[in-house]
């Protein structure tokens, strides 16, 4: 069994929560390392996840020249033993869905045979969109897992669905889906 779990953090205000994650995954043993979006660096920065996880951040860009040679996302996804998305904004639902691969997490997803956790968190409008809400069903039905959102208060000052799920439940569906 790996103990590896690959965290996807994208551009979403609850990105800052991804390093209480890190450390409740940590705290029960598993290992973690983190892939960073481009849009998730204009929330926080790189140095923080690294400083939490232990690990060095990937970064999003597909062309960055590595510090060594292998096939970044693949050999991100064979080291997988989870791959969690956390926060999962409609972006990149809808890419995943769609299968498009133009950076290191999306082309990672694609390429791992490990479970894919999506952990969403937006707008209660974007959430509860026709198109979100397909995308969603498209990836359960071919077999990704999702755990919230849950109703409580958005980033826009309002009450609604699309509040981040809890983060001990979030740690309880990766250790359930790491085994």
């Amino acid at each position: 069994m790996k103990k590896h779990v690959v965290i996807g953090v994208t551009g979403g205000v609850a990105c800052y929560k991804a390093l209480d994650l890190i450390r409740g995954l940590r705290r029960i043993g598993l290992s973690t390392e983190v892939v960073l979006t481009k849009e998730a660096e204009e929330f926080i920065r790189p140095i923080l996840f690294q400083s939490v996880s232990g690990n060095k951040v990937v970064r999003g860009d597909l062309f960055e020249i590595p510090e060594e040679w292998d096939v970044a996302h693949v050999s991100l996804a064979d080291r997988a033993g989870l791959v969690l998305i956390m926060p999962a904004t409609a972006n990149i639902i809808g890419k995943i869905a769609s299968g498009i691969c133009d950076d290191m997490l999306t082309c990672a997803v694609c390429a791992t045979s490990a479970p894919v956790l999506f952990v969403p968190a937006m707008n209660s409008g974007m959430y509860n969109n026709k198109i979100v809400q397909g995308n969603i069903a498209k990836l359960k039905k071919a077999g990704y897992y999702f755990t919230g959102p849950v109703k409580g208060r958005l980033a826009c000052g309002s009450t609604g669905m699309g509040h981040i799920q809890d983060l001990e439940v979030i740690i309880k569906e990766a250790r359930r889906l790491i085994k």
